[in-house]
């Protein structure tokens, strides 16, 4: 069954679809006012473990240059608008994706 990832700014939630249905919704940080999380339909070009850094436990990279799906070494920080443009998760939470989903995976981010 095919996964689509679909990112709400609003409410600072990441919803993992398995064939059209949601199956889990996690809470994410999302970009400063500054530095906004763009918005519009991307998919999954690498996954990299232990990138290092800010970028906590996991790497998934969006087509859009720069940006991503990572984990995060401030756990505090999920649930605010408080990176450069990335999707922020916890650890435990962007690891259990990583592990499921393929390269190639849809993701929208809308701002509803």
């Amino acid at each position: 069954m095919a996964y689509a990832i679909i990112v709400s700014l609003a409410s600072r939630r990441l919803l993992l679809y398995q064939g059209g249905q949601v199956i889990r919704t996690y809470p994410v940080g999302i970009g400063k006012t500054g530095t906004p999380t763009p918005t519009g339909g991307f998919h999954i070009i690498n996954i990299r473990p232990n990138p290092g850094g800010p970028y906590g436990a996991m790497w998934m990279g969006l087509n859009q240059p720069g940006y991503g799906i990572h984990g995060t070494n401030n756990p505090s920080s999920i649930g605010g608008m408080v990176s450069k443009g990335c999707i922020r998760m916890h650890n435990n939470d962007v690891v259990s994706i990583a592990r499921v989903i393929p390269i190639g995976t849809p993701v929208t981010i809308t701002a509803k």
